[in-house]
């Protein structure tokens, strides 16, 4: 639904100005704002009706006919969840929120089940040595290590495919034959992959600046080494609405300072904190870059990703970050190798 604002209705709106919006609307429901633009219910017809056998009038206010406990959704939610979520409370629609509570859009259970193509291009950087990895990554790249029985790189595969994102760029290094091999076309996989390789390491940015049939549309770059069940269609709707250049995905990172911290003014003890805790939103390499990137990036030269963003910002253009609290794992040891054994199953 990307004409929701034409379904808004404030508490003190009207019953006639609610019928009126859902007689207009496809969906038949309306969602309820406060001054905050925060979701706070939703009204449909039948609510109205209820309303008119309790002796209301066009004139009254919605105030108490709305649904004030509406089913909601995050934007992080996978494309699943919503589905789940949609037949068990028996609604076909699902207003979707932000972080803050703030209507993003309508999700509709019909749109969920169809399948469709999108045309934005995914770039995934498969070129790593994997060196933290070792020995598993001796004679295998760290893409093609299996968890759940399959390939990391095939998870991630199968993540975009099923929003329909299947134009896949792949960057190859180290052992990339095998990856070229296991893949091929992508045919097999319900998608269209080509290949890009580094000679030589160029970075998260600096690769893309081998591509020759540069994407027209924004399009997504994601290490190869991430299992997440990011929702890529809300990510890119994100970055569109958001009118950002670049857009990269950050995750919270708590971090427990071990000792009491002192703190002083000169050399007067003013306060001893234990063990006090810092938040911290860290890069969780997946991104939504526009075209408009490719000017940024120098040709068949090492450039990292974060560093690209910086040019971004010191040329006051707009990057924005999109903040992921679903499942998220960077596959870098052996010890979260282990852990994403144990936990595929139950997550993906």
């Amino acid at each position: 639904m990307k004409n929701y604002k034409n379904i808004l209705l404030k508490p003190t709106s009207t019953i006639k100005e609610a019928l009126e919006i859902i007689d207009k609307g496809a969906i038949r429901i309306a969602i309820v704002l406060d001054d905050d633009e925060k979701v706070i219910g939703t009204l449909t017809d039948g609510d109205i009706r209820r309303g008119f056998l309790n002796g209301n009038s066009f004139e009254t206010t919605i105030e108490q006919l709305y649904f004030k406990n509406p089913i909601l959704a995050s934007i992080n939610d996978s494309k699943e969840l919503l589905i789940q979520k949609a037949i068990r409370n028996t609604i076909y629609q699902i207003p979707i929120v932000d972080n803050e509570g703030r209507l993003v859009k309508i999700e509709d259970l019909a749109n969920l089940l169809q399948s469709k193509v999108q045309r934005n291009r995914v770039i995934l950087m498969a070129g790593g040595l994997g060196t933290r990895l070792r020995p598993l990554t001796e004679n295998t790249p760290k893409p093609l290590l299996k968890i759940g029985n399959k390939p990391i790189l095939e998870t991630i595969i199968e993540n975009f495919a099923k929003y329909g994102f299947v134009n896949i760029t792949i960057s190859v290094n180290y052992r990339g034959d095998m990856i070229r091999e296991y893949f091929g076309d992508g045919s097999q996989f319900g998608v269209t992959i080509d290949y890009i390789e580094e000679k030589e390491r160029l970075g998260t940015a600096g690769a893309l600046s081998l591509i020759e049939d540069r994407p027209q549309e924004p399009f997504f770059v994601m290490n190869a080494d991430l299992l997440t069940n990011v929702n890529f269609e809300h990510l890119l709707e994100f970055h569109l609405s958001e009118h950002s250049l670049a857009t990269m995905c950050v995750r919270e990172y708590d971090y427990q300072v071990p000792y009491g911290v002192i703190e002083m003014q000169g050399s007067e003890i003013t306060s001893i904190v234990e063990k006090p805790t810092h938040k911290f939103f860290v890069n969780a390499g997946i991104y939504v870059l526009s075209p408009q990137m490719f000017e940024f990036i120098p040709e068949n030269e090492f450039y990292d990703m974060p560093t690209l963003f910086e040019s971004v910002i010191e040329k006051k253009m707009k990057s924005v970050s999109f903040p992921i609290h679903e499942y998220w794992l960077d596959i870098g040891r052996v010890s979260d190798f282990e852990r994403a054994q144990d936990e595929f199953t139950e997550v993906f």
